[in-house]
C-alpha cells in the first residue's frame, strides 16, 4: 500500500481526544505490522506528509521519532526515512488470501485450572443490598482515623519505601503475634507470621508449597468455595467431607481418605452452616494428622465475632506436633479492600513460606501494613472490634427477631452465635431454587446453601435446603425492611 493511500483511507480525527501524532504513529505502526508498508518502504519527507495531512511538521516528526525509537523505522538527515529492512515481512501479508491465522497454543492443564477454578465462586457486585453475606459493617469503620494515620506517615516520610522482608512489615507481625496470642490462644513468634495479600493468597502459597499433584485434601462440603480453587490449581485430589452439628466429620474422612496430605478446616465457625467443631473432633483431627504427618490448614476467618461468650481458642492452640497452619484475614474485621491477611506457620515451615511469598509478589504493600500497625498500637483496632461486636450482636438479634415474627413458619435459624451471617433452613413448602429466585427478584441479596456444596461431593455431603443471610453490614432498620421484602417475596 502506498503511504498516500494509507492516509486517505484512515484520515486523522481532529475531534478525537488522542493527540494527532499518536494517531499518525498508530496508523503507520499498524500498516507496518499488517504488511501494508513492507521492509525497506520509503516514507514521505516530514514536510511533505505534514502538508498533505494539514498538520504541523512537528506532529509528523514526533510520530517518526517514536517509530524510530521502537525499531520500526530507520534513516537520517539527508538519507530519507524507511521501514527498517531488518523487520521480518508481516505475517498477515504472507498468508494466502482468505486463510485464517493459526489458533493460539492451548493452555496446559495447570493454566486451565487457574482460569476455571474460581469460575463457580460468586463475587459481590453492584450496590450493597440486604442481605449480602460475609460483609463487615463499613458504616462502623473509623475511616477518618485511618486517613489521619496514613497522612501522618506520608508527612514524616519514615515509611520503608524500598523493598522489605517477604514476611511483611516487622512491627505489624509483632503486634499481630501479641493479638493472636491474647485473643485466639495462638502460640507463635513474630518470625512465624507471613503477611499475605488476603487469606486467599495464603491458601494459594500453601497449596503450591506443600502439595504434590494427586495428593488428597480434606475439604468441608458444604464449605467455602474459594478455598477449593488453590488446591485444585495445585493438582490436588479433592476429598469432600460432610459437616454435621459437631463440624467436619473426622471419622468419615479418616475412613474414606486415609492417605490425604492436608486438611482444610474452619473449626471456630463453619461456612455456611455456622457450627463449631466439637472438642472431641478437634482432638481426633490432631491425632490423625500427627499419625499421618499431614498438614491442617485452620481458616479462622471471622472468629472475633462471638455473641454468646468470649471467642473460642483456636485449633492451633491445641497443636503439639507442629501440624496446624493458622490462616487469618483482616477483611472481615476491617474492610475487604485492604487485602491483608496472614499465615502463622509452624517453625519448620516459616522460612520456606517466606521464600514462596517472595516468588509470588516479593511482599505485600508496605504502606497499608504500616498504617495497620499504628492502628493496632494506638488501640483503635481493639476499640473497633469491641464496637463492631456490640453492633453486630444488635443486628443479629434484629434479624432473628424479624425472621421469627414474619417467617417463622417457613425458615428455621441454625447456629448464629458466631460470625457475620445467619444460616436459615427452609421448613415450608417452597423449594430452595424457587425461594432464591423470588428473593433476588425482590432485590434481596442472599446465597443458597446448595451454592456451598463442592461439585465432587457425593450424597453423604447432601446440603439441606436453606439460605445464608448476612446481617453485619446493615442497621436494624435496614434488616427489618429487608425481612419484610423477603416475606413478601416468599409468601406471594
Amino acid at each position: 500500500m502506498h503511504i498516500h493511500d494509507l492516509i486517505a483511507a484512515t484520515p486523522l480525527d481532529r475531534a478525537s481526544g488522542a493527540p494527532l501524532f499518536r494517531q499518525l504513529y498508530a496508523r503507520l505502526k499498524d500498516a507496518i505490522l499488517q504488511g501494508g508498508l513492507g521492509p525497506g518502504a520509503r516514507l514521505p519527507a516530514t514536510r511533505e506528509l505534514a502538508l498533505q495531512l494539514g498538520v504541523a511538521r512537528q506532529t509528523v516528526l514526533a510520530a517518526y521519532e517514536q517509530l524510530t525509537a521502537e525499531g520500526y523505522l530507520r534513516g537520517g538527515v539527508g538519507q530519507g526515512t524507511f521501514v527498517d529492512t531488518a523487520l521480518p515481512a508481516a505475517r498477515s501479508a504472507a498468508l494466502p488470501s482468505g486463510a485464517a491465522p493459526a489458533a493460539p497454543r492451548p493452555l496446559p492443564a495447570r493454566g486451565q485450572a487457574m482460569a476455571s477454578s474460581m469460575a463457580r465462586v460468586r463475587h459481590h457486585a453492584g450496590p450493597l443490598r440486604t442481605f449480602r453475606t460475609s460483609m463487615p459493617g463499613l458504616d462502623l469503620f473509623p475511616f477518618e482515623t485511618w486517613r489521619k494515620l496514613e497522612a501522618h506517615h506520608w508527612r514524616r516520610r519514615e515509611l520503608p519505601l524500598g523493598y522489605d522482608s517477604a514476611a511483611g512489615h516487622a512491627p505489624l507481625r509483632e503486634l499481630l503475634c501479641a493479638y493472636l496470642n491474647a485473643s485466639r490462644g495462638v502460640r507463635c513468634t513474630p518470625e512465624q507470621i507471613v503477611i499475605t495479600s488476603g487469606s486467599q493468597q495464603g491458601l494459594y502459597l500453601l497449596a503450591q508449597l506443600l502439595l504434590a499433584p494427586g495428593e488428597g485434601v480434606w475439604l468441608e462440603s458444604p464449605g467455602y468455595q474459594g478455598a477449593a480453587a488453590p488446591f485444585e490449581v495445585a493438582g490436588a485430589r479433592i476429598c469432600p467431607v460432610p459437616v454435621d452439628a459437631e463440624g467436619m466429620d473426622v471419622a468419615y474422612a479418616a475412613r474414606r481418605y486415609p492417605d490425604a496430605a492436608m486438611v482444610f478446616a474452619t473449626p471456630s465457625h463453619q461456612l455456611p452452616l455456622g457450627v463449631t467443631m466439637s472438642l472431641a473432633r478437634r482432638l481426633d483431627l490432631l491425632r490423625w494428622a500427627e499419625s499421618r504427618r499431614a498438614w491442617i490448614v485452620e481458616d479462622d476467618y471471622d472468629s472475633e465475632y462471638r455473641y454468646t461468650g468470649p471467642p473460642l481458642a483456636s485449633l492451633q492452640s491445641l497443636d503439639r506436633s507442629g501440624c496446624v497452619i493458622y490462616v487469618g484475614t483482616l477483611s472481615k474485621v476491617l474492610f475487604p479492600g485492604l487485602r491483608l491477611g496472614y499465615v502463622v506457620a509452624p517453625p519448620s515451615l516459616a522460612e520456606p513460606l517466606r521464600q514462596a511469598k517472595a516468588v509470588v509478589d516479593r511482599h505485600s504493600p508496605i504502606v497499608p501494613q504500616a498504617v495497620l500497625a499504628d492502628f493496632i498500637r494506638q488501640g483503635h483496632f481493639a476499640r473497633h472490634i469491641r464496637r463492631t461486636r456490640d453492633a453486630y450482636a444488635e443486628r443479629r438479634a434484629a434479624m432473628l427477631e424479624a425472621l421469627g415474627q414474619r417467617l417463622g413458619g417457613m425458615l428455621r435459624a441454625g447456629p448464629t452465635d458466631t460470625g457475620l451471617d445467619a444460616c436459615v433452613h427452609l421448613t415450608g413448602p417452597l423449594g430452595e431454587a424457587q425461594a432464591v429466585a423470588r428473593a433476588l427478584d425482590a432485590g434481596v441479596d442472599l446465597r443458597p446453601l446448595s451454592y456451598f456444596a463442592h461439585p465432587q461431593a457425593g450424597p453423604e455431603c447432601a446440603v439441606p435446603p436453606g439460605l445464608l443471610l448476612g446481617f453485619s453490614a446493615f442497621t436494624p432498620v435496614q434488616i427489618r425492611a429487608g425481612v419484610a421484602r423477603l416475606e413478601q417475596a416468599l409468601l406471594r
